[in-house]
């Protein structure tokens, strides 16, 4: 099993197992930090791969002196996938997050490994962080999440804090110009989902949660935005339905 956030006392995601009369929009909260990585185990595919290759890029990209964002980090997957592949000295991993809860447990659990490349763990908007003397930045399913009209101003602020030849990761959710293609790849997904344990409710009230707070965008759209935030060069890495993970280079 990949190093991950999965750990030995994963508790099993049901949190939409139930009828509910009222489905509120999706927030990180301590309950979605409970189950988080059986979550995002059932829901998003290759996300675990990523994670597999983090190490991998890190130990390529990551410069001595330099410092490491992941943005909207969670519970801190990304933060130790990437600590397991640094190989420059005088490194340090800057994680951020919104939620309270979802840093008191990145806190918990990143403690539990020992590195010599240490972690500042950051409660706060990822818009607010200033990015300084960076080499490698994880925006691993965070973007989307982001107001629309803001998420250039990120990228450039991003951008603009990178040394040359540091790398942006993006993983994002996508949607599709053709709206046939975006119905059958939603269904490949959906069946993705039923395959790891999800019943149909399940999957309809948790796409209704993430309405409007999740919004899309293709991956024409992402590439743009990306070479008007000063990246110049932009490929997909990894992609399985409707998850793309690409790499932006400075």
């Amino acid at each position: 099993m990949v190093e991950n956030e999965v750990g030995r006392g994963m508790i099993r995601d049901t949190l939409y197992a139930d009828p509910q009369a009222r489905i509120e929009p999706f927030t990180f909260d301590e309950q979605v930090a409970a189950v988080f990585p059986d979550m995002i185990r059932r829901s998003v595919p290759g996300y675990e791969l990523i994670l597999q290759a983090l190490p991998w890029l890190a130990a390529r990209v990551v410069q001595p002196g330099t410092h490491v964002y992941d943005l909207g980090c969670s519970l801190g997957a990304g933060s130790q996938a990437v600590r397991r592949g640094v190989r420059g000295e005088g490194c340090r991993i800057i994680a951020v997050d919104t939620s309270e809860a979802m840093i008191r447990r990145a806190g918990e659990w990143l403690g539990s490994f020992r590195s010599n490349v240490p972690v500042e763990l950051v409660q706060s908007d990822v818009l607010d962080v200033p990015i300084e003397h960076a080499s490698l930045v994880l925006l691993n399913f965070t973007l989307q999440f982001i107001p629309l009209e803001r998420r250039l101003e990120l990228l450039r602020r991003i951008r603009a804090g990178m040394r040359p030849g540091g790398v942006l990761l993006l993983s994002e959710k996508i949607a599709f110009e053709d709206k046939r293609m975006e119905h059958l790849i939603t269904e490949l997904h959906h069946d993705f989902k039923r395959a790891q344990g999800y019943s149909e409710l399940e999957i309809a009230q948790k796409r209704q949660a993430l309405e409007n707070v999740l919004v899309p965008e293709t991956l024409e759209a992402h590439r743009a935005r990306l070479h008007e935030a000063g990246f110049v060069s932009c490929e997909t890495w990894l992609q399985h339905t409707r998850f793309v993970s690409l790499l932006a280079m400075a």
